[in-house]
């Protein structure tokens, strides 16, 4: 990192610093920053005020700190990560270190409403929160369509009716005092995938292959979220192969209905195969059932002839595949590299990988918690907080 050297560095910006382990030492803030010792003093008795940082010796184990060796403090609270979809919600509550403490899955009617499912929810949360002793600083989380993250409501979501429009943050207002964070389900695929130690993604296309088809886009290290939001909202651009066939979001000739969850489980059981969800799709091809096996290539194939474009457009290194259709990665990658190669640039795909999301299945809440983790921990929102505090 190149030196701040100004006095204007703030306590915010000497956590992020801790954080992510540039520095570890007030003489390594000083170093970084270019701040006096004065001034680091300061900012650093702020953040051990508010419980965000540690002296290493106030640990039960300082793993090989020196003394006076500063510590970021993942248990100073909790959030809150809240995954709603087309018919499942997974909960969950994380340290600020993104480890999960807690979780709840659950199945939910296909269509429920906001107002019925969403007081279900934060009911569900107050009771994982009984035994909480620490504060929650966040709640994030996701829908499936574009949403307004400034409001906290959903903007178009054809697999969520009634939803759009609806304030959601009001709901948790039993449940915490704290900020509601809300993106899109292929978008916080892309926060898990940025999140947590080690090397991060550049630029990666991240797609979400489960009842619905979804795209989260990472370029330069940043997710890109469009104009409105709905960047990467591929499942519903119109493709040749889909003809006039209908489309759940009302229009004909969507790349979901040849290729999403939904439309491929349709087919499976009208093969005689019984099946209710996409995950019924998944399990019956992983042990080995033709048809399900044939119809996971199929859907790659197809989102695959998309895909190439947004793979010349965009010339990312790796394609993080996700979703319930990602679970089965062989199969389902097998039908995207085959259309990838044949219609991209062999530029493009000279170095290309294909990977499996870093969280399997619990990707969606990740990414919730890093969405809320990354909002409440960022230096502006940290020196807000103490600012707020010295007030009190």
């Amino acid at each position: 990192m190149i030196p701040v050297m100004s006095e204007m560095a703030t306590a915010g910006e000497l956590l992020e610093l801790v954080r992510s382990g540039q520095a570890s030492t007030r003489t390594d803030l000083r170093r970084i920053t270019g701040l006096s010792r004065t001034a680091v003093v300061a900012r650093v008795s702020a953040l051990l005020e508010a419980g965000l940082l540690l002296v290493g010796e106030e640990l039960a184990s300082t793993g090989g700190r020196p003394p006076g060796a500063l510590v970021f403090n993942h248990d100073a609270g909790v959030v809150l990560g809240v995954a709603v979809g087309r018919s499942r919600s997974q909960l969950a509550i994380f340290d600020l270190q993104g480890r999960e403490l807690a979780g709840d899955t659950r199945d939910h009617g296909v269509g429920i409403a906001a107002q019925k499912l969403m007081p279900m929810l934060a009911e569900r949360l107050k009771t994982m929160l009984a035994d909480v002793k620490v504060p929650v600083l966040g709640i994030g989380m996701s829908l499936p369509g574009v949403v307004d993250p400034v409001r906290g409501v959903s903007v178009d979501s054809p697999v969520m009716g009634g939803w759009d429009g609806v304030e959601l943050a009001p709901y948790f207002a039993e449940v915490a005092d704290a900020p509601l964070f809300l993106a899109n389900d292929a978008d916080v695929l892309a926060y898990s995938e940025l999140f947590g130690a080690g090397p991060k993604l550049r630029n990666a296309l991240v797609l979400k292959a489960s009842t619905g088809l979804g795209l989260g886009v990472i370029a330069d290290g940043q997710i890109l979220t469009g104009a409105i939001g709905a960047a990467g909202e591929i499942g519903h651009t119109r493709l040749d192969a889909a003809g006039d066939l209908p489309c759940r979001c009302g229009s004909n000739g969507c790349l979901e209905t040849i290729a999403a969850g939904w439309a491929m489980t349709a087919k499976l059981v009208a093969s005689g195969v019984p099946a209710g969800h996409v995950r019924d799709l998944v399990a019956a091809a992983l042990a080995g059932d033709a048809v399900a096996r044939g119809l996971l290539r199929e859907s790659g194939r197809h989102v695959g002839e998309l895909l190439a474009i947004a793979i010349n457009l965009l010339n990312p290194e790796v394609v993080v595949v996700g979703g319930d259709m990602g679970q089965a990665f062989d199969l389902y990658t097998a039908g995207l590299r085959e259309s990838v190669y044949a219609r991209s640039t062999a530029l493009a795909t000279r170095e290309l990988r294909f990977v499996p999301s870093i969280h399997g299945d619990s990707s969606g809440l990740v990414g919730c918690a890093a969405l809320a983790i990354d909002h409440i921990l960022a230096p502006g929102s940290v020196d807000h907080r103490l600012g707020e505090i010295s007030e009190e």
